[in-house]
């Protein structure tokens, strides 16, 4: 009886359970169709909104495809192939303005490396780019677009590695960049967690990602996964990293690893040429002097290629045949552009006046004016007098203020000094007053020769001609020392129509010579003064010891 009572409850719960599966497989298949019809819809969706394709971008089309599409930037160009297309290929920093061909050029000089047969990179090489603007940062590591993450079983979608307790890792940009070039736009963002891994990978040339979940004794994960953990995922790239920033606000750890290369802002003229390009694949024809016009207000070559965009639209909805000059007043008008800052010189002689080179930002020259008022004192009581944005900087922490004197100021009591040892020209017998108009702010020693001559001309009364421009520190030895960024600043003179530039003798470079400008490199104050003034030295110091001898210590 007992035995009849155990089989047939035995055989219910068997019924049971059956019908308990039976359901549950119902279940599953009736949930596997519903899950077919949907994605049959959304596949059906994606299908329609494939077919809806809008007119390409005139940005675009204007896109460069080649080397000889981009711009302006030849030197930049040369550079980075001489990094980028030989057997041992370089880590690369770029930096430069927005909108002048980083990007582009990165891009264009992979496919050139490519039918190199030198180059290291194969023909399926990728072109791997990430903004660092944008790049997600998760500091607890469970996802890491540029180094890779794990997903772990205990994370919802872990898949199926997750369902088995099994650690998967998901290769990140540095891993798909294998073999060819990883591109980290605006890299000066990146945080710095993010900069310490990169320049661990960079190094190792493999990245390492680690799990909690993951045991080297454990038998029931694959071996593809033991090698993951245990040898590292492969990460053997070429970094391009592209910044706005200038070099000393990028780690200095990163600038050591890569080869440093500057793309410089576009003239006036290579926009013109952006510009003509961008009209002609847009479709559009233009008035006379539009080019011109657009070059006038775009800062780079993106803002001629936004602003034809506009023009060109409104030619097209107004059913008229050419961008006007009307046109593109409109399109500056209502999009706030400015113009560019680009100064012309005149050569009339003025007294006290003269034209300095600075550079702005990563490597744009430009002319800086410097002018000197000198008024006759009482002997020895006379001052000097420094206005314009001449930049200082304070520093405040632990309740101790420290104040950083501008390099410039410093550069002028260099300059006070050298007139007086070595040109008799006590400048505490006149009320100088030292102007740098234009708004821009100073700063460093570059100004001292130019300086130097201004007090000069200001105090002899002679005048200075206006095609000259001069920069070189100046040492209280009457020594002119070298100074950055020359190339930009001769670059920017010729722009201006300068004739003749002063820089100093460490400066000088082969390349100057191949300029359609007069680049004269100067050792010393008297050299400057010679060029100048045509003031020879050895007559100063006849002067001055003239004087000395009979008791008289200034200059008339």
């Amino acid at each position: 009886m007992l035995t009849t009572t155990l089989f047939i409850v035995q055989f219910f719960f068997s019924i049971i359970i059956g019908v308990y599966f039976l359901n549950l497989l119902k279940s599953q298949q009736g949930n596997k169709n519903t899950i077919d019809k949907e994605s049959k819809k959304e596949l059906d969706k994606l299908r329609r909104l494939r077919e809806i394709k809008l007119t390409e971008p005139l940005s675009e089309k204007t896109r460069p495809s080649t080397l000889k599409d981009i711009v302006g930037q030849q030197q930049g160009l040369r550079a980075l192939r001489a990094a980028l297309c030989g057997p041992n290929p370089q880590h690369v920093l770029i930096y430069g303005p927005p909108g002048v061909g980083k990007t582009a050029a990165a891009r264009v000089i992979l496919e050139e490396a490519k039918q190199i047969p030198i180059s290291p990179f194969k023909k399926d090489a990728k072109f791997v780019e990430i903004d660092a603007t944008t790049l997600r940062f998760d500091e607890r590591g469970i996802a890491d677009p540029l180094m890779g993450s794990v997903h772990d079983p205990i994370y919802q979608g872990a898949g199926a590695y997750g369902a088995a307790g099994i650690p998967h890792p998901k290769p990140g940009a540095v891993t798909k960049a294998h073999g060819g070039i990883l591109f980290i736009d605006e890299i000066g963002e990146l945080h710095s967690t993010q900069m310490n891994k990169l320049l661990k990978v960079l190094e190792d040339r493999r990245v390492f990602l680690e799990s909690a979940y993951y045991s080297s004794e454990d038998s029931n994960i694959p071996s593809h996964i033991h090698e993951m953990f245990q040898k590292g995922l492969p990460a053997d790239f070429r970094l391009v990293g592209a910044t706005t920033r200038t070099p000393d606000e990028i780690p200095p750890a990163i600038r050591s690893r890569c080869a440093e290369i500057y793309f410089k802002p576009l003239m006036t003229e290579e926009i013109s040429l952006i510009t003509h390009n961008a009209a002609v694949k847009g479709g559009f024809k233009t008035e006379k002097g539009v080019e011109e016009l657009v070059a006038k207000y775009s800062q780079n070559g993106r803002d001629a290629v936004n602003i034809i965009q506009i023009a060109g639209g409104v030619v097209q909805v107004e059913n008229k045949d050419v961008i006007s000059r009307k046109d593109v007043e409109w399109v500056i008008e209502f999009g706030h552009y400015s113009p560019r800052i680009q100064k012309k010189v005149c050569a009339i002689e003025q007294v006290g006046c003269i034209n300095g080179l600075a550079v702005m930002g990563n490597s744009a020259g430009m002319l800086i004016d410097i002018e000197v008022s000198a008024i006759k004192s009482e002997q020895g009581k006379g001052n000097i007098k420094v206005t314009g944005i001449v930049e200082e900087e304070e520093m405040d922490g632990r309740g101790h203020r420290l104040k950083k004197t501008s390099s410039a100021k410093a550069s002028i009591e260099n300059v006070l000094t050298v007139l007086k040892r070595y040109l008799n020209i006590d400048c505490k017998d006149y009320e100088i007053h030292l102007n740098f108009p234009g708004g821009v702010p100073i700063d460093g020693p570059s100004a001292g020769i130019a300086i130097a001559s201004a007090i000069y001309s200001a105090i002899k009364n002679v005048p200075i001609g206006g095609d000259i421009a001069m920069t070189g520190e100046i040492s209280i030895r009457g020594k002119v020392k070298p100074v950055g960024g020359v190339v930009a600043k001769v670059e920017a003179a010729i722009i201006a129509g300068i004739k003749k530039v002063l820089i100093p003798t460490e400066n000088w470079q082969e390349l100057f010579e191949d300029m359609s400008i007069e680049v004269i490199p100067v050792e010393t104050i008297e050299q400057v003064m010679e060029i100048v003034f045509n003031v020879k030295y050895s007559e100063v110091q006849e002067r001055s010891l003239q004087k000395q001898q009979s008791g008289v210590l200034t200059v008339s």
